[in-house]
Order: C-alpha cells, then structure tokens, then sequence
C-alpha cells in the first residue's frame, strides 16, 4: 500500500484571514525572518506543491534560497531542491512561467482530458501525469506517495488549502498572522466556505506558538480535532 505524504499547509494572512488584497502588487504579509522560516520548512520538505491558479497570478519560484540548507539536502542524499509540484484540471498553463526554469524537478498533476495539453505546452521542462477523469486529492497524494515524497509542503492557494482541510487530509497547518487588516470581500482569503471535519465547534490542537518580530506564527494539528 503507498503510503501517502505528511501534508503541510503553509500560509501567511492578514488578522481578517486574507491571503492578499486586491491591488495589483502582491500583498507583503510575512517579515524577513518569516520568510526564513518558511526557507527552513521547504528546506525540510520532499515537495512543494501550489496550485496553478496561484502560479498564474504570483508567479513565483519557489525555492529554498539559502545555499547553506541545498548544500545539507545534498549532504543527506536528496536533490538540492525539492519537487516542485502544480496541479491543473484545465491544463491552462505558460511555459515562460518562473516555476519551469528555476530549482530542480517539476511534476504536474492533472486529469485525462488536459494531460495532453500540458504535455504539449511544457515539452521537456515538467513530468505530466493524470490521476484520472476527476482531480482528486486523495489520488495526487497517492501518486506523490509513490514518487517517495514523505513530506509535502503546500503553500496554497486559498481554493487548495479549504479542498485539503475539508476532506481532512492536512497534518499540519503553518499560519503566519500578519498584523494588518484588508476588509475587501473580493479578495482571496486562507480559507473559503466548506463542511469541515467536526463542524464549526471542533477545536484544533496548537503544536506551537511564536511572536516573528511584528508576526504571530501558530501551528496547527487539524486532524487533532476535539468537540
């Protein structure tokens, strides 16, 4: 049986829960040690994983940038960088996006009816597999376990993170709670609206809590839930 990988959510928002606002800019949220934490943590990780709507929109990276921390990945025998990993159902995807030419490997996890779209967009620059006709995360967690990835980082968007937490497949929740508010309603938030394991009164086990200069970071055990 494949055993599927530790699931990290990872996420910086606004006191009100936004992950951005609806300027063009990218909302700064996190700190520069902040970010360095989130450096350790996909340090630490097999794979990262985001999803292609927020690859369209932030067009980012997505490395450890420390050389410190690739030189001890190598050191321990794994690849200087982790997987990085997108998933599509549309298969509307850019090859001159940053994810393709920065870091190591690249894998896409589509479905039956893009993966030929994509294969034929990103030629040599990613693996394209499908799970099937439907886009389920129970399957790409399956596939990635079968690649020998232990330990997934997931670094969002908001629409993955709620898929993730509602069919109660994260182990960890990471929040970076920024001390700003947005109150713009169209804006993309953490979490959306969904059925959530043990309803609204099922209280999470805190791993910990720290103050990151101005940031409150708090970890999460979602599936550690009481009623």
């Amino acid at each position: 049986m494949t055993t599927r990988p530790y699931v990290i959510l990872s996420a910086a928002m606004s006191v009100d829960g936004y992950l951005d606002d609806t300027s063009p800019d990218r909302l700064r949220l996190s700190n520069e040690p902040d970010f360095d934490r989130v450096d350790q943590v996909r340090a630490e990780s097999d794979a990262i994983l985001i999803g292609a709507n927020t690859m369209r929109l932030d067009n980012p990276r997505l490395l450890v940038n420390s050389a410190k921390r690739r030189a001890q990945r190598v050191a321990e025998g794994k690849p200087e960088y982790p997987l990085k990993v997108t998933v599509t159902r549309t298969g509307d995807l850019s090859a001159d996006l940053k994810f393709w030419h920065h870091g190591g490997d690249k894998l896409v996890v589509t479905v039956d009816s893009a993966v030929e779209k994509v294969r034929a967009t990103l030629g040599e620059l990613a693996d394209v597999v499908s799970v099937g006709p439907e886009l389920e995360w129970g399957l790409v967690l399956d596939e990635l376990g079968r690649r020998g990835i232990k330990r997934l980082m997931v670094e969002g968007g908001g629409t993955i993170h709620t898929q993730l937490m509602a069919q109660n497949l994260a182990d960890e929740v990471h929040l970076a709670i920024a001390p700003l508010l947005v109150g713009q309603p169209e804006a993309a938030r953490f979490l959306g609206t969904a059925d959530y394991p043990g309803g609204s009164t099922a209280r999470m086990k805190v791993l910990e809590v720290q103050a990151i200069d101005d940031v409150v970071f708090v970890r999460y055990a979602p599936k550690e839930r009481t009623v």
